[in-house]
């Protein structure tokens, strides 16, 4: 008797994408008798839809396919964040090094080559469930975040909210030419899986000050600005034993530097214009965006429009002219986001893209 396999206590769902129905039908009934859950599509276009309805995390994958081919559903999904990490299989008749290079480059895990034996392709689908299986960093990084965030009641969903509008940002502007090399989608994924710890030095500043519901006195401002050298030191000491963390590096890249401002005058550093990390350059406009559009004990929400005219305004002082100029493209976006993520709905359902 064949029982469902899982992780954890969730049936192991496998897409498995292809224009061919033949495929489709004996590679379904191999993965059903062998305990998977098994859902199809027959082009890349197809599997997004499919993606963003279900809770998979294994997917196979033909290259050569009418509308969205593997490769670029592969880079979608990476762009993307639908249910954690998704375990991609390439399934392909390309075997030359050149297009596995190709592949690997857009961040597909493993390869099967056609023609297919079954044995292996069950052994590369279990080779990517021990990796799932392995998954904590996402996980991890949240809740230390939302430890940081439990000493301050009064933010709400601001990290949920601040994730989506970081990602929704970094999307717009690896459109421009100008960003083409530098933003790739793992790039993007990083600054959603890292900007929940954007304020994680905040474990640092005194509740007296951190929990005030008034102005701070100049001598109090200067204590809160250390949050950014705080996580910055936690972050580089983590970085010292794990140099080659990537996610480590841009936690810490943003956590110091989206206070800085693009005229110079931000802290801690007052680094001016490009000298300002990317991701910080796109976390000074989402965290301003959240605390403008936000209710405090201290202040009322600013609306829309004003939210919208400060951050105009702050273009080229505050904040990098492209960053703005995609944010006005994504603005209805935002606001989605935001209406999404109120403090009284459950975060657990996908953000509408």
């Amino acid at each position: 008797m064949k029982y469902p396999r899982k992780y954890g206590q969730i049936i192991m769902q496998v897409l498995i994408v292809d224009d061919s129905s033949v495929l489709l039908l004996t590679l379904k009934a191999l993965l059903e008798s062998n305990g998977y859950e098994v859902l199809t599509a027959s082009n890349g276009a197809d599997a997004i839809r499919v993606l963003e309805r279900y809770p998979v995390r294994l997917v196979i994958s033909d290259w050569e396919m009418p509308e969205m081919d593997g490769i670029e559903l592969c880079r979608r999904i990476r762009a993307e964040d639908f249910s954690g990490y998704v375990y991609f299989l390439l399934l392909t008749s390309h075997d030359s090094i050149d297009e596995m290079v190709r592949g690997l480059s857009v961040g597909a895990d493993d390869f099967i080559t056609k023609p297919y034996k079954p044995e292996e392709v069950l052994a590369r689908l279990r080779a990517g469930e021990r990796i799932l299986s392995l998954e904590t960093r996402d996980v991890a990084i949240f809740a230390l975040a939302k430890l940081t965030e439990s000493r301050d009641s009064d933010t709400g969903a601001h990290l949920e909210r601040v994730q989506y509008y970081c990602r929704t940002l970094a999307q717009e502007m690896a459109l421009l030419k100008k960003y083409q090399r530098t933003i790739d989608p793992e790039f993007i994924r990083l600054m959603f899986q890292t900007s929940p710890l954007h304020d994680i030095g905040k474990v640092g500043i005194p509740d007296a000050i951190l929990l005030k519901p008034g102005l701070f006195t100049p001598e109090e401002y200067e204590i809160m600005k250390k949050h950014t050298t705080i996580a910055a030191d936690t972050l580089n000491s983590a970085l010292k034993k794990f140099p080659g963390v990537s996610f480590l590096r841009m936690a810490r890249d943003t956590a110091e530097s989206h206070h800085e401002k693009y005229d110079g005058t931000g802290y801690p550093k007052g680094l001016k214009g490009e000298e300002i990390p990317l991701c910080g350059r796109i976390m000074a406009l989402a965290d301003v965006y959240d605390a403008l559009m936000s209710q405090r004990i201290y202040k009322k929400a600013f609306s829309r429009e004003e939210t919208k005219q400060i951050i105009i305004e702050g273009s080229g002082k505050h904040f990098d002219p492209d960053v703005v100029q995609c944010f006005l493209k994504k603005e209805s976006q935002f606001e989605s986001i935001r209406h999404h993520f109120t403090d009284n709905k459950n975060n657990d359902e996908q953000v509408e893209q």
